[in-house]
């Protein structure tokens, strides 16, 4: 795989962001993986992805205390979780294209960032774990906005001046949602049904969902569990939601 030189790196990126770095090293750092080796030796994006994460978790809850003065600290750490997390910021490293620039070694990575494309069309602005996620993706937004926060000398200001553009459409408390196991464990405790999941995962990466003895959901994901699980969950909050689906359920019950 050809990747950018730096200089090249350095000007598309910022015709992206709009920041004219200073020191185009830390650009570079905050575009290499690990798995990629060359003969300088180049640092990996880690210890910029770790100051990256740091920082936008600090911006998002400033941003949230200011912008939500009635929410409560539960809620803020909802939404801010909503905002950060991989799915999240793996849809900004897509929408700027930021993956074309990341040096790697991940013979992989192309094939699941063209499943991710796809994937996300069925939901505009958030899946809330119904679909994988390369990680890297989201690493390559946490190490970029690492390396800007120590290029304008640790300005939070500046770097989220930077940062707020790139993280539109952001999740508001409006169109948070609720995540698919919660939701149907908080509706089945509610309602005063048993809710069970059988993991059949290891042999067909299936899990189903079960509320008082009798199956009302499925979903299957072979490469993670926790996709099979979240899938089981929305399948069956979905049905037991349905008015026929609910009469047959309260008439176990009974």
């Amino acid at each position: 795989m050809a990747y950018p030189p730096v200089r090249n790196l350095t000007d598309e990126i910022e015709k992206i962001t709009g920041y004219k770095f200073n020191n185009p090293n830390l650009l570079e750092q905050a575009f290499t993986d690990s798995s990629y080796k060359d003969e300088f030796d180049s640092k990996s994006y880690e210890r910029l992805e770790y100051m990256g994460d740091s920082v936008l978790n600090l911006l998002i809850a400033k941003e949230h205390f200011c912008l939500y003065p009635d929410l409560s600290p539960g809620e803020l750490t909802r939404l801010r979780a909503a905002n950060v997390d991989t799915e999240k910021l793996a849809r900004v490293a897509l929408k700027y294209k930021l993956h074309d620039y990341l040096r790697h070694n991940k013979p992989l990575l192309g094939g699941q960032i063209e499943e991710l494309k796809g994937a996300i069309l069925e939901y505009p602005l958030h899946s809330n774990g119904l679909i994988d996620t390369p990680k890297v993706l989201a690493d390559i937004v946490e190490s970029f906005i690492g390396a800007l926060y120590i290029d304008t000398n640790n300005s939070l200001d500046t770097t989220w001046q930077v940062v707020k553009d790139m993280l539109q459409p952001m999740i508001i408390p409006e169109t948070l949602q609720t995540h698919p196991v919660t939701k149907l464990y908080e509706y089945c405790q509610k309602n005063g049904f048993k809710l069970k999941f059988v993991d059949l995962w290891k042999d067909t990466g299936e899990i189903e969902a079960y509320i008082n003895k009798q199956m009302v959901g499925k979903g299957k994901y072979s490469s993670k569990r926790l996709i099979a699980l979240n899938r089981a969950a929305d399948d069956a909050y979905k049905r037991i939601t349905r008015c026929l689906c609910q009469v047959e359920i309260e008439g176990e019950i009974k």
